[in-house]
């Protein structure tokens, strides 16, 4: 069976164009992670920035490895080593507001939860790595957003499941709190009434009153 990862990587820069830097993080009983910087600006970024209004370059990060085995359903008795879905997770921010490059040991940490905790992370879900995502960032969590958007789902050879391309928005704790009780149709629909930035790397919460 090919290798996924890739196949993986070539999806990456195709929508993406070259990485600029990478990192690699191995935590104990897992394979490694790795976390690509993305700075150059394809087309598709590109008519987002300027439809953003805000002029700033972008910066996206994004793992390989999460893929490299399909995630398993935390109440199955033997993990399936083939079927079963696969994703890496992608994070935008604008360029230049922070020292989001240290975003990439807690982007790792998220991509091995499957791994580690035995999580199938999926659209409308929340990833907390229980401390800033990066100094000085006023967000300690995110919500996996619905994939398809920057970078396409990648097919494989059947039996196996697609690769999905996971956006992560990163949430204020007020947000993640809100979002437990409301969910997270809700919370995005009101980032979207107020206009909110989402790849503003020093944002304020949205009001939720």
């Amino acid at each position: 069976m090919a290798d996924v990862l890739p196949l993986v990587e070539a999806r990456l820069r195709t929508a993406l164009g070259e990485p600029d830097a990478r990192a690699a993080v191995t935590f104990l009983g897992t394979d490694r992670i790795e976390v690509l910087r993305f700075t150059g600006r394809d087309a598709a970024g590109a008519a987002a920035d300027t439809a953003g209004g805000a002029g700033a370059g972008v910066v996206r990060y994004a793992t390989l490895g999460m893929s490299a085995h399909p995630m398993a359903d935390p109440t199955a008795v033997v993990a399936d080593p083939v079927a079963g879905p696969r994703a890496e997770l992608v994070l935008s921010v604008r360029a230049g507001a922070a020292d989001t490059d240290k975003v990439l040991r807690p982007l790792a940490v998220l991509a091995a939860s499957p791994q580690v905790e035995g999580l199938v992370v999926a659209p409308g879900a929340s990833l907390d790595v229980g401390e800033p995502l990066w100094p000085g960032a006023p967000f300690t969590s995110v919500l996996v957003a619905e994939p398809g958007g920057l970078v396409e789902d990648l097919e494989l050879d059947a039996p196996l499941d697609p690769v999905r391309f996971l956006p992560l928005l990163p949430m204020t704790p007020n947000e993640a709190a809100w979002k437990r009780v409301h969910g997270a149709g809700a919370l995005q629909e009101r980032w979207l009434m107020s206009g909110t930035d989402l790849r503003d790397p020093a944002r304020r919460s949205v009001s939720l009153d």
